[in-house]
């Protein structure tokens, strides 16, 4: 637990452990062992995905999913660009700085993830094999920058909806939830193991930390009725309707009915292009609110709290 407090202690300790993870993991190729499922060659990738061929003098590449990255990209550098907002607006509140650090994050990981899954996935995960390969580093990278900025967002709430005593609880468990996931997935893609390097495991991680800071700021605008509360709550209650609209598009088939008629258009487009409006809703109708917990204001959990201590 104490090594957990000093790794995520600051900002400058989790950018550290981020490139630290990039730098000497990079070169590692076992991870290419692990093979695609269903098993795809990469003439068959090509067919099931648009792409375009790209020469740049000698230098010539495959570029897959054109609309699709770009939807993405457009994600991570909004993301980048709200998260900077919140850091320059942060004046001395910690909530607004662990926020701007969670969407710069967030804004990393977008790209990350539209260069692995949509942009350069041919080349990463299919030129020069036979069979396509279930994963690549950049995914690596990704799921750890998704996760730290996830829990960059749980201190963030933790310094605007909590008392101190359920803060510390906060601070530790996003500590703790990043150490070990973090060390699960770097681990899975070094032996390699196919479940540790999963989206279902990040899933597994993700999901408890949303519900907390949820239940946390549905407590808080039930008694207090704070306009934050209420725009947090809005904040995570839309992200729940875009995850279940990924699902309900993938579920469903809508994808490749649509690729049958030549249109591109796939599960990952729902979630992209609705988590850009949520990002824009964060910029315009939460930033701003965003501030410390006045200690004086504080809610049921913290008098709770203090009951239980006598």
């Amino acid at each position: 637990m104490e090594f957990a407090k000093k790794v995520f202690s600051g900002p400058r300790n989790v950018l550290f452990f981020l490139f630290l993870s990039f730098v000497t993991l990079s070169g590692c190729d076992r991870l290419a062992t692990l093979p695609h499922i269903p098993k795809t060659t990469p003439e068959t990738w090509l067919k099931t995905h648009p792409h375009i061929n790209v020469s740049l003098g000698s230098f010539e590449f495959i570029f897959m999913e054109p609309t699709s990255t770009f939807f993405v990209y457009f994600l991570g550098f909004l993301g980048v660009g709200v998260g900077l907002y919140l850091l320059r607006i942060r004046e001395n509140h910690k909530s607004r700085l662990w926020w701007g650090i969670a969407l710069v994050l967030w804004g990393i990981q977008a790209i990350l993830g539209g260069t692995a899954y949509q942009a350069l996935s041919y080349e990463l995960k299919c030129a020069g094999k036979e069979i396509c390969s279930y994963i690549s580093w950049v995914e690596i990278y990704y799921y750890l920058v998704s996760i730290a900025g996830i829990n960059a967002m749980v201190i963030g709430v933790a310094h605007s909806s909590a008392g101190s005593k359920l803060k510390k609880a906060l601070t530790v468990y996003a500590a703790i939830n990043t150490v070990v996931y973090s060390a699960l997935c770097l681990t899975g893609a070094l032996i390699p193991g196919r479940f540790l390097v999963s989206f279902e495991l990040i899933v597994l991680f993700t999901t408890p930390s949303y519900l907390i800071l949820f239940i946390i700021n549905a407590i808080r605008y039930q008694q207090l009725r704070e306009k934050m509360d209420l725009a947090l709550m809005i904040t995570w209650l839309s992200l729940g309707v875009i995850m279940a609209a990924y699902y309900l598009f993938w579920g469903l088939g809508y994808a490749k009915k649509l690729w049958d008629r030549g249109i591109w258009f796939n599960e990952n487009d729902v979630l992209h292009i609705g988590l850009i409006f949520w990002m824009i809703y964060i910029a315009v109708g939460v930033a701003k609110k965003i501030k410390d917990l006045n200690t004086a204001a504080d809610f049921t959990i913290v008098s709770w709290e203090t009951k239980t201590s006598r």
